[in-house]
C-alpha cells in the first residue's frame, strides 16, 4: 500500500496532470491518500511525479494517522469506540487490515483523504526530485519519517 501526498499547487499544471491529480483525490497541497500498488495506480503515480511523493506506508505510521488526522464525515474525529463498533479493538489492528487489503477506509466511513500539516523543518526542496535531495517522487519506506513529521 502507498501513501501519497501532494507536495506542490495547481498553477500552471498541464491539465491531464491536473485530471490525474483530481482521480487520486489530491486537490491541495499537504493531502494525503492510500492507494495499492497495482499497475494502473503506479501509472498515475508516475505521471504526477512532479507534484506528489508516495512510497511504503507502515502499520504503525498508517495507525497513528488514522488516529490523529483520520476523519469521519461532519469532520468528527475517530475514535476507539467507532472502530470498536467496526471489529477492531485497536488502531494498530485497523492498520494492520488496511495495509493487507482486508478492509478499505470507505467500509469504514473514514474519509479517504487525510489532511496534514506542512511538514517540521519544511520540505527538502520542492523542485528537485527525492533522488536529488529533493521532496518529489518516490522515496519507498522514507515516506513514514516524512509522515511522522507531518502528523
Amino acid at each position: 500500500m502507498f501513501a501519497v501526498i501532494r507536495v506542490r499547487g495547481s498553477v500552471g499544471v498541464r491539465k491531464d496532470i491536473k485530471d490525474t491529480l483530481t482521480m487520486l483525490r489530491l486537490h491541495r497541497i499537504n493531502h494525503a491518500v492510500l492507494v495499492q500498488e497495482t499497475p494502473d495506480y503506479k501509472g498515475m503515480l508516475q505521471k504526477a511525479k512532479d507534484y506528489i511523493t508516495w512510497g511504503e506506508i507502515n502499520k504503525e505510521t498508517l495507525a497513528s494517522m488514522i488516529q490523529k488526522r483520520g476523519r469521519l464525515p461532519g469532520n468528527k474525529k475517530i475514535t476507539k469506540e467507532h472502530i470498536k463498533d467496526k471489529g477492531y479493538p485497536t488502531f494498530k489492528e485497523l492498520a494492520e487490515a488496511i495495509i493487507k487489503g482486508e478492509t478499505k477506509l470507505e467500509d469504514l466511513d473514514i474519509k479517504p483523504v487525510f489532511r496534514l500539516h506542512p511538514p517540521r523543518k519544511g520540505y527538502e526542496s520542492v523542485k528537485k526530485s527525492f533522488k536529488e535531495g529533493g521532496s518529489l517522487g518516490y522515496r519507498g519506506d522514507k515516506i513514514n519519517e516524512l509522515i511522522q513529521r507531518m502528523i
